[in-house]
């Protein structure tokens, strides 16, 4: 179980925000807001979940549970139905608990609800641990510092309770995702299902972005052509899409003990990086978020530094992972060995990742 949460301290550097995360529980005295990148927020779940738990099928069914929490002094009680959803983390041969969707009533939400305005949440639930829910929470809280076309998540800890088993309730971590439509609509933006464009087709600037930091992450796990762990938003149908990862779960800096790259990628571990962008040669393109990531450098490494959250040995780990990528960006013979890679034809540099269907 993780350490218990501390009020988090804040800083400020070179212009940069920096939050060092020592989260707090929230207080009974200020109201709770969604997507609050300090405190963890408590959920209860109560109904008959072991049903829920064991509906793993490839089309699960809804099932009627009751969502509670407390804001300021008032407990909130909200009908609502949830379902297991994806693929991997959803087979009982690889997590203990599958990840959930939340499904809310459409007419039954007060309007001083954190969960106002909302239709379907994602619940990441803890797969081997719940350590890696934090380390996973922490990826999204990453690509949040390079820009507003990311998703927003919120730290929870939820307490299950089976109102048909005589067990003690189960209390654990989890991550809340926010809808993929809100996520386009907070960035005058729409989803685009199309499976197939090219990453030289996508927005240049935002996925030069997104592969450099999935290849700082330790992340393999993704495609643009199918969309996989990636979503493809547009201003309107004329422009270019933009590229928004999610789903972190497999990359090198989460740790989490089932991942494992692509057989197709020839790579041993997920700590072993490969870039996966297009083949760009001239290094002098990739200056510019070389720069980007070293501005923000500081705010990286800030939300690892001193975060109550994690224990000592992954924190450690987690910087000399980070020290090594800033050693190869700022080394122009190292860079260009590792961004140049797609370039090799004998190389898996082009392989495309078309991932397996998730619910």
């Amino acid at each position: 179980m993780l350490e218990h949460a501390r009020k988090c301290s804040i800083y400020f550097s070179k212009g940069f925000f920096l939050i060092f995360f020592s989260y707090s529980y929230h207080s009974n005295s200020q109201s709770l807001t969604l997507f609050d990148p300090i405190n963890v927020i408590g959920l209860t779940l109560s109904g008959d979940l072991n049903s829920v738990f064991k509906d793993r099928k490839d089309s699960p069914d809804y099932h009627p549970v009751t969502l509670s929490y407390q804001d300021r002094d008032e407990w909130i009680n909200i009908p609502i139905k949830i379902k297991t959803r994806g693929h991997f983390r959803k087979s009982s041969s690889n997590c203990k608990y599958p990840p959930l969707l939340f499904n809310f009533p459409k007419k039954s939400l007060s309007e001083n609800s954190i969960f106002s305005g909302q239709d379907k949440l994602k619940l990441v639930t803890p797969c081997q641990g719940d350590q890696y829910i934090l380390h996973e929470y922490l990826v999204y809280q990453l690509y949040n510092l390079f820009t507003e076309r990311s998703f927003k998540t919120q730290l929870v800890r939820v307490t299950y309770l089976d109102s048909l088993k005589k067990k003690k309730p189960m209390i654990y971590y989890g991550m809340l995702i926010e809808d993929e439509d809100q996520m386009a609509m907070r960035n005058a933006s729409v989803m685009t299902k199309k499976i197939g464009w090219r990453p030289a087709e996508i927005q240049r600037e935002d996925f030069l972005q997104m592969a450099v930091f999935e290849y700082m992450i330790g992340n393999t796990d993704w495609s643009v052509q199918y969309q996989q762990n990636t979503k493809l938003i547009m201003k309107d149908n004329s422009a270019a899409p933009i590229a928004v990862p999610y789903d972190f779960d497999h990359a090198g800096i989460v740790r989490a003990p089932y991942a494992k790259p692509a057989l197709e990628l020839q790579l041993s571990s997920t700590l072993n990086r490969r870039y996966r962008g297009f083949c760009i040669k001239d290094m002098e393109e990739l200056k510019g978020t070389f720069d980007q990531f070293n501005r923000l450098k500081e705010s990286i490494y800030g939300l690892y530094i001193n975060n109550s959250l994690l224990n000592e040995g992954y924190r450690n780990q987690t910087i000399k992972f980070l020290d090594q990528f800033y050693e190869t960006i700022n080394d122009p013979e190292k860079a260009k060995n590792a961004f140049t890679y797609p370039c090799d034809s004998s190389g898996t540099g082009n392989v495309v990742i078309k991932g397996l269907k998730k619910q």
